[in-house]
């Protein structure tokens, strides 16, 4: 069973996500969703992404449970933004060479991550790195491309889906 995500049409940074008989409230990216994504253009990607691995703040909650790898972030944890570099999309070690964001914040909004397979197999330079499903932002502002929800619904998603499990985001209702 795939996670849908639908896009609000009067407010395109925000949506609903539905999985099963569950229905939950998500942000999007700043520009709303795109069908040809690009990096740094704000959008959150059309299309239908596997969810590879789930990441976790073990400072912040306990190892999430799901069927789904799990790892911990470290403070040195990044994740490469730089479509020149051939660690485009991947993650990496920080301090790193090239532009890279780091997975280790402050604000709570990656204390859990999913990492979508989006433009992962293979990575295409440009067309769009980090794409995570993780924590909405407290005050429901958008995502530079992500989609968010709040803290408690991602983790108690997390316990029913399976190796199997794609999010589809779609382009309208």
């Amino acid at each position: 069973m795939d996670i849908v995500v639908t896009p609000d049409p009067s407010q395109p940074q925000r949506g609903t996500l539905t999985f099963g008989a569950h229905t939950y409230d998500c942000v999007l990216g700043r520009n709303g969703v795109s069908q040809t994504k690009r990096e740094g253009d704000g959008a959150t990607p059309v299309g239908r992404f596997l969810l590879r691995r789930v990441l976790y703040r073990a400072d912040r909650l306990p190892p999430p449970r799901t069927s789904l790898p799990v790892e911990t972030i470290t403070t040195d944890a990044g994740w490469c933004d730089a479509p020149e570099d051939p660690a485009y999309n991947m993650p990496v070690v920080l301090p790193y060479s090239a532009s890279a964001e780091s997975l280790w914040r402050e604000d709570g909004l990656y204390d859990v991550i999913v990492i979508l397979g989006h433009n992962d197999a293979p990575v295409i330079p440009g067309a769009g790195s980090a794409i995570f499903l993780h924590v909405a932002p407290a005050d429901g502002g958008p995502t530079a491309g992500c989609i968010a929800m709040a803290r408690a619904a991602l983790v108690a998603l997390l316990g029913a889906v399976d190796k199997e499990t794609a999010v589809v985001i779609r382009r309208d209702s």
